[in-house]
């Protein structure tokens, strides 16, 4: 792995338990998207404590969760095991992903793209993802905006976010806040294809297919 991603893994790593506890429930917008779906595999790419692979377990024959923290994959292990789904935990990279071409019916990357430390890297994510979709496969990415009520800007830029621990350190975390266009722009830059794009509770969300060519 490169620098960036040893640099979120190592943040998350830190906070993984304490962070892991104040995400309790799936997004609505997440549980939206999983109405209805069905398939042969899943895929929760960031999937943090697991908290959206247990809906997707629902629905779909299996569920991969890849994530780069081993401490966060360490709290899905725990919640896995109290609450009783199935989901197959690895740990990975989102610009390298440990998943064979064309298999992914349905898939959630959620709150994670804006951890990238660069366009380069959040695009390569991307087509990663597009190499993972089946011909079929269907996605919802999503990430923080500049209309979130905590920002005044609105263009996209790079910023720290502190996460503070039950004692008082702080751990900064990266953040790109994209602007509505640029998402646009990323998501038509990569092999995904847009079926939807929207705005909701401060991020921006595409539903994605695969594109023609990767």
């Amino acid at each position: 792995m490169d620098r960036a991603p040893d640099h979120v893994r190592d943040t998350y790593d830190d906070i993984a338990e304490h962070f892991a506890s104040t995400r309790e429930y799936p997004w609505p917008e997440v549980e939206t998207f999983l109405d209805g779906v069905e398939g042969a595999v899943g895929l929760d790419l960031g999937c943090g404590n697991a908290r959206h692979a247990e809906p997707m377990a629902e629905r779909v024959d299996r569920v991969i969760g890849v994530d780069v923290s081993r401490g966060l994959l360490d709290t899905a292990r725990k919640r896995r095991g109290e609450r009783g789904f199935d989901v197959d935990l690895v740990q990975g990279d989102a610009g390298r992903l440990p998943i064979a071409a064309g298999v992914v019916d349905v898939a959630v990357y959620v709150a994670t793209l804006h951890h990238l430390p660069d366009r380069a890297a959040r695009r390569r994510s991307l087509d990663e993802l597009a190499r993972a979709l089946a011909p079929e496969g269907r996605a919802l990415v999503s990430a923080w905006s500049t209309t979130h009520d905590r920002f005044d800007r609105s263009e996209g830029f790079d910023t720290t976010v502190d996460w503070t621990l039950p004692g008082g350190e702080t751990v900064p975390r990266f953040y790109h806040v994209y602007d509505p266009d640029e998402f646009r722009a990323d998501i038509a830059a990569s092999d995904l294809i847009a079926e939807d794009v929207f705005l909701s509770s401060g991020n921006c969300y595409a539903v994605v297919g695969k594109g023609k060519h990767p």
